[in-house]
């Protein structure tokens, strides 16, 4: 259950920072987020299961989702979409290793209500300063929001709903409305502002260690905020 709290969110440009040192240092974050939200998945298929449909851009937010869908693939059936020609190789390997399979967009666009879960890592805060999905990524949003609202299936945003500006909440009418949004290290200032409240669902904040080098930095909004907080994993 969301608590409401008084909390900073932060732009794109603040989390870049301060996940830089950490990367730089060799922190596996998005080993980490992405267990996180492998976590997240398996509560919701406890409860509503079934298939597995996991939306995969070019970045590090589709290396999170493919990741995770690697965590899945031996529980429950996973299908992927790559949104483009560039991939995180190694998390898709290690996806189609674990038993995930690819799909076609039009495969999935001929039956987008087959799914019970929809992990949207298409674009992530990456896509600034113009976060709007064109190509193949938009087709399938297009296709798949109308009948994932009708049917049930719930929508895991990874980190935040693709086509969403990480900033401002600013979003044209190509966005997977999200049950629930995964976000890594800090809440995005996209996500409270602008169109952010009617498409992110419920906000869950994965903590990765970013908060020491946050907290030299002046939020962009700051408010009391519905979130559920994730703690960060005790590493062995």
């Amino acid at each position: 259950m969301s608590s409401s709290e008084v909390l900073g969110a932060y732009t794109a440009a603040a989390v870049r920072a301060a996940e830089a040192p950490l990367l730089a240092a060799g922190e596996p974050l998005m080993l980490e987020a992405a267990a996180a939200l492998a976590e997240i998945a398996r509560e919701v298929l406890a409860e509503r299961p079934g298939r597995v449909l996991v939306l995969a851009g070019a970045g590090d937010n589709g290396g999170d989702a493919l990741f995770a869908a690697a965590e899945l693939a031996p529980l429950v059936p996973v299908e992927i979409v790559l949104t483009s020609d560039r991939v995180h190789r190694e998390a898709l390997s290690t996806a189609l290793g674990a038993g995930a399979a690819l799909r076609h967009t039009a495969d999935v666009c001929s039956r987008p209500g087959e799914y019970a879960v929809i992990l949207d890592g298409i674009l992530g805060i990456g896509a600034a300063p113009d976060p709007r999905l064109r190509g193949a990524a938009r087709a399938v949003v297009e296709s798949l929001a109308p009948v994932s609202a009708a049917s049930g299936t719930v929508v895991i945003a990874v980190d935040l709903p693709s086509g969403l500006h990480p900033d401002d909440g600013t979003a044209d009418s190509a966005v997977l409305p999200a049950a629930i949004t995964v976000t890594f290290g800090a809440v995005k200032a996209g996500l409270v502002r602008g169109r952010g409240p009617e498409l992110v669902g419920e906000i869950r904040v994965v903590d990765l260690g970013l908060a020491p080098a946050l907290a030299r930095v002046r939020p962009a909004v700051t408010g009391a905020l519905d979130v559920v907080r994730v703690p960060r994993r005790a590493r062995v």
